[in-house]
């Protein structure tokens, strides 16, 4: 009977045991939600804090300001970030000078080339349309073949081509360039471009029209010639493949 009651007590006890420790952790989950619900809303009130002091710094005339917007929008691309405040930041410092100027006394003020440049490569890492219109319309207006070859190459590492279009914004932008100051800096990043873009082509002439130019021009430097050229042999080889293959059957 002794031994009876023992147990019934033994087991009264474990039983109060395992209440009390699973009451303990609810408690705990209930604190660790909350605190996360806290922490989610003080990171969302900062991040859009952050945003709006980048675009204010982004919009400002002074290059320091500017600089450390850009500082602060390479660190949250790289982090994922694609917010409409990054976004609308990034195409403000692409265009600075550009498609957006500010004069004083007929004097342009906010001309920086290498604000431009890391803008148009940060804008290729966000793989949306947006980015690809805006880098468009950077390589179409642009006159600095560094921030031309950065527009380049980001719309080759976006590789959005709708009708074609992509490819012939960098044709038209390269064949400028190639008239008024060939740099083979640039080729390069079209080459590129061109090897990226080519199985979204539709009319690959164009994208052959410009390498055969290239090729051809001594300006370039010899590897950036041969580079065309070897591109050239591939996209022709492969266009006159796929040719053929279509005459055949339909020929069937």
């Amino acid at each position: 009977m002794k031994m009876t009651k023992k147990l019934v007590l033994a087991a009264g006890c474990l039983l109060m045991t395992s209440l009390i420790f699973a009451q303990e952790q609810k408690v705990q989950k209930a604190n660790s939600t909350s605190s996360k619900s806290e922490t989610s809303v003080e990171e969302e009130y900062m991040s859009d804090v952050d945003g709006v002091v980048i675009l204010s710094l982004a919009q400002s005339d002074e290059y320091d300001n500017k600089l450390v917007a850009m500082q602060f929008l390479e660190e949250a691309v790289d982090n994922g970030n694609s917010s409409p405040d990054v976004m609308k930041a990034l195409n403000q410092l692409a265009g600075e000078g550009i498609t957006s100027q500010a004069r004083t006394n007929g004097r342009l003020m906010n001309n920086f080339p290498d604000i431009r440049r890391r803008a148009c490569l940060a804008l290729g890492k966000i793989k949306t349309e947006e980015s690809k219109n805006y880098l468009v319309k950077v390589a179409l207006a642009e006159n600095e073949p560094m921030v031309i070859s950065a527009a380049v190459n980001s719309l080759g590492e976006i590789g959005i081509n709708s009708n074609d279009e992509v490819v012939d914004a960098i044709s038209f932008a390269n064949r400028r360039n190639q008239i008024l100051n060939p740099t083979s800096s640039l080729a390069f990043e079209v080459i590129d471009a061109y090897a990226k873009l080519a199985d979204n082509t539709e009319n690959k002439k164009i994208i052959i029209d410009s390498l055969s130019k290239i090729a051809a021009d001594y300006h370039y430097a010899s590897p950036i010639r041969s580079k065309a050229l070897k591109l050239l042999k591939s996209i022709s080889g492969s266009d006159s493949s796929s040719g053929n293959s279509k005459s055949d059957a339909d020929a069937k």
